[in-house]
């Protein structure tokens, strides 16, 4: 980020832990960042922090995931979020949407649906179909998205996804 030429501007991709990624950039480079938009994507903020977030994902993710996986790939999840502390004055004066993915089977619709109400963003997208891999079960429905939501009023805008 630090090495993006001044003019430019980006809109961040984070697909699920790449939520937190994407939060902590927006925290930090505020001014580089046009947008964000959170894919499934844990996304805390300053009404629900990082912390809440990771503690709420065991009670939303579908059981037949074995611990173990969830265990291990929340781990650094858990790091992470001691590091993340989100503003609304810089992360909070970023745009951001959510995708919604209604047949997800890692984190459940309400779990979803718990960070849209907590920390609501300025848009709010549900790709009927869609599953935690939005970009394989829907991926022309989620091109067009990203897209529409990266060309509102902005110009000279990379996309970059983590």
């Amino acid at each position: 980020m630090t090495s993006l030429p001044a003019h430019k501007n980006v809109v961040l991709v984070g697909h699920s832990i790449g939520g937190l990624a994407i939060s902590k950039a927006m925290e930090l480079f505020p001014g580089k960042i046009s947008g964000a938009v959170f894919v499934a994507g844990l996304m805390p903020g300053p009404n629900i922090n990082a912390s809440t977030v990771y503690i709420e994902v065991p009670n939303f993710h579908i059981p037949i995931f074995s611990h173990e996986i969830i265990c291990y790939a929340m781990q650094c999840v858990e790091d992470v979020s001691n590091e993340i502390i989100l503003s609304r004055k810089r992360y909070g004066s970023i745009r951001r949407a959510f995708v919604v993915t209604p047949e997800d089977k890692l984190l459940k619709k309400e779990f979803q649906q718990l960070m849209i109400e907590r920390n609501p963003p300025d848009e709010v997208k549900e790709i009927q179909g869609a599953d935690h891999m939005v970009m394989m079960s829907k991926p022309h429905e989620l091109f067009k998205f990203l897209l529409r939501f990266a060309d509102k009023g902005l110009t000279h805008v990379s996309v970059a996804t983590v």
